[in-house]
């Protein structure tokens, strides 16, 4: 069995991509799934969030206010990587068990989601390819595209037009994120393709 990474840009059309992917019979984890699993009450990781954050970051029926928690990291550093520390443990942990049912169940291939694959950079050694899915680099005709990100963003999580300028800006590293990956799906390409494993 090979372990696939997946990556992209917030709003980059790794939806599209995966589809095709499970199309072609690969089982798809996502991380961003068990990220909020982990972090459901009674797991380890909700209580030390609680325990890091305060209770401010609940909801009333205890479950973790992702918008507040997101807010109190947005521009911490030392707040994020405290949140990381917390949380990463347990969803590689996760993602393990998935992985390995996967393997019983005979599957050739398994497409790891993950978005921050070469920002974390751990899991980078377990996978046989990596692909990376974006936008082409912005120049003045492909201004349409960003644009076309940002209204996916706002109908996807509500967010404001200012709030979806700045996660389209902080989290899309384009160029340096596709120049690491071993393949490339350009998804403003008329005809993107993904070349064959091999």
């Amino acid at each position: 069995m090979f372990l696939v990474g997946l990556t992209g840009g917030i709003a980059s059309g790794k939806s599209s991509v995966i589809q095709v992917f499970q199309q072609l019979g690969c089982a798809v984890i996502d991380v961003d799934v068990m990220a909020r699993h982990v972090v459901q009450p009674g797991y380890p990781a909700h209580r030390r969030i609680v325990e890091a954050f305060g209770t401010e970051v609940l909801l009333e029926n205890g479950d973790i206010n992702r918008k507040v928690l997101g807010d109190l990291i947005f521009n911490q550093p030392d707040r994020r990587q405290l949140l990381n520390t917390i949380t990463h443990p347990e969803i590689r942990k996760e993602m393990m068990k998935e992985t390995f049912k996967y393997f019983l169940r005979g599957y050739r291939y398994v497409i790891l989601d993950i978005p921050l694959l070469f920002e974390t950079k751990k899991l980078l050694k377990y996978m046989k390819h990596t692909v990376v899915v974006y936008w082409q680099r912005l120049e003045a005709r492909a201004l349409g595209a960003v644009i076309s990100q940002m209204r996916m963003l706002r109908h996807r999580e509500g967010n404001s037009r200012e709030g979806s300028c700045c996660l389209v800006s902080i989290r899309l590293q384009v160029s340096e994120t596709a120049a690491a990956g071993s393949n490339h799906w350009d998804i403003s390409s008329p005809s993107h393709q993904l070349g064959t494993f091999s």
